[in-house]
């Protein structure tokens, strides 16, 4: 029996669209609504202290309606982030290493240098009954320093898989299936998440078939814009069987 993978998805882009003008227009909880109605297990955001896309209203109100699992994903040092999260009681926390004013997440944490901070955070959102996830690059290393804090999950920061993927697919997976490998023995949950798409998602998959969840944004609306919401939720899902 194949693992099943949840696919979550990231409406930051929509709240993007949205705060490019005035208005409701397009309306993020609606997107959130829909993701879940088309097929999606779950909906992931990602508030900045800038709330340049998503707002910390919008989580609150998609807290209200939400019916799969909920998602927030940010840095932890930020205290209005961290109220926020024990505020709202997602399902899953993701802690990102994001700088102030930076543009997305790019890149894992250090859990060796970290350690000690993190598991301090980890203990407070674990304490309030939230799992916990932390983005981490995909070196062995790293992931056995991630076991360490007491984190529920990893995410692997995928980049370097999609930005290598069109020469070199086999070289591409290598170090991302020696992490989910280390992973599963220290009995971590994997999550996974960045630029993966309709065209290198059911690859991960399968070559990392015990994976739990991932979340995409950006490339799900850009295919929205032109195969319909539901039907690019729907495709993304069909990668994951």
């Amino acid at each position: 029996m194949s693992h099943s993978t949840k696919l979550s998805v990231n409406i930051n882009k929509f709240a993007t669209l949205r705060n490019s003008r005035s208005g409701n227009n397009p309306d993020v909880v609606k997107a959130a609504i829909d993701a879940q109605r088309f097929g999606a297990d779950g909906v992931t955001v990602h508030p900045r202290p800038d709330e340049r896309h998503i707002r910390y209203k919008d989580v609150r109100d998609i807290k209200k309606i939400i019916g799969t699992e909920f998602n927030i994903e940010g840095n932890c040092s930020e205290q209005k982030f961290i109220d926020l999260v024990l505020e709202v009681k997602p399902e899953q926390v993701t802690l990102v290493p994001d700088a102030l004013g930076q543009l997305t997440s790019d890149h894992g944490w250090n859990t060796i240098e970290h350690q000690a901070y993190l598991t301090e955070k980890i203990a407070l959102f674990k304490k309030a009954g939230i799992r916990v996830s932390i983005f981490v690059d995909p070196v062995v290393e790293m992931v056995e320093g991630a076991a360490k804090t007491g984190t529920d999950r990893i995410e692997l920061y995928t980049e370097g898989y999609a930005r290598r993927f069109e020469s070199n697919k086999e070289k591409a997976i290598a170090p991302y299936i020696a992490a989910a490998q280390k992973a599963k023995e220290l009995k971590l949950g994997i999550n996974a998440g960045h630029d993966l798409d309709l065209y290198n998602l059911q690859f991960f998959k399968k070559n990392i078939p015990w994976l739990d969840e991932v979340s995409i944004g950006h490339a799900l609306v850009c295919d929205a814009l032109y195969l319909g919401y539901e039907n690019a939720v729907q495709l993304y899902k069909r990668q994951l069987l």
